[in-house]
């Protein structure tokens, strides 16, 4: 929402004035780093809603700064990049990204992205011990419960694990090997079938419920699931 602070790390000071020029006039408060050092120095001290993250940076290139931001923080964070292939954005992804906007980009699509990153993040109400609380669903991974307006919802165990695994994770795209190894618990072996199975099905019976979630699938890289 206007008044959010973001956190831009771009050494390109054109594409930062376009940034003040679109977001700030949304009314966003807005910081600029200038390499990677500043910005993981600037992520910690200033403690932004989101950052906007360029890959070609002095000092501390952007994989490594999204890497060292993930240890400790989940806040939004978009990669905004000149870098287009898709080895690059299935990179980013896999880092931790929520979002990745190719350079040139067009600054009416940055806006939308940011709000709708904005308003992901600000929509989980409750994420600890256990208890995800999103919009009307609820999912409590300590009893193996979900709810959707106090109403219980069957899943089973694994699929439990499934979506409880997502929404912590929200808006990060996963390889259906990372999948395995997260929520299965063994490596890629080859057939990664038993994935599809469960999301198509988790999928059916979430979307029918849940009015602010969706399990959407990237095409070539993986699944996540999308806060809207």
């Amino acid at each position: 929402m206007a008044g959010d602070r973001i956190l831009v790390v771009d050494d390109d000071q054109n594409i930062c004035e376009l940034i003040e020029l679109y977001l700030g006039n949304e009314g966003y408060q807005l910081d600029y780093a200038h390499d990677g050092s500043s910005a993981l120095d600037m992520a910690k001290g200033l403690n932004p809603d989101l950052i906007l993250l360029d890959v070609m940076l002095p000092v501390i290139n952007g994989w490594e700064v999204c890497r060292m931001i993930r240890r400790t923080s989940q806040v939004p964070i978009i990669f905004l990049t000149a870098r287009d292939m898709v080895e690059d954005k299935v990179q980013g992804f896999e880092l931790g990204a929520d979002d990745y906007l190719v350079k040139p980009f067009e600054p009416r699509e940055l806006v939308v992205r940011v709000k709708t990153r904005l308003k992901s993040a600000a929509t989980v109400a409750a994420q600890e011990d256990g208890l995800i609380i999103l919009g009307n669903l609820t999912v409590d991974i300590q009893s193996y419960l979900v709810s959707v307006n106090g109403k219980m919802v069957d899943l089973k165990p694994k699929e439990i694990q499934l979506l409880h695994f997502l929404l912590f994770n929200r808006n990060i795209v996963f390889s259906r090997e990372k999948l395995l190894e997260k929520v299965w618990d063994y490596s890629y072996e080859g057939d990664t079938r038993t994935v599809d199975v469960h999301i198509n099905r988790l999928r059916e019976k979430v979307e029918a419920y849940c009015d602010s979630c969706r399990i959407k699938t990237v095409w070539g890289v993986g699944y996540k699931l999308e806060v809207i």
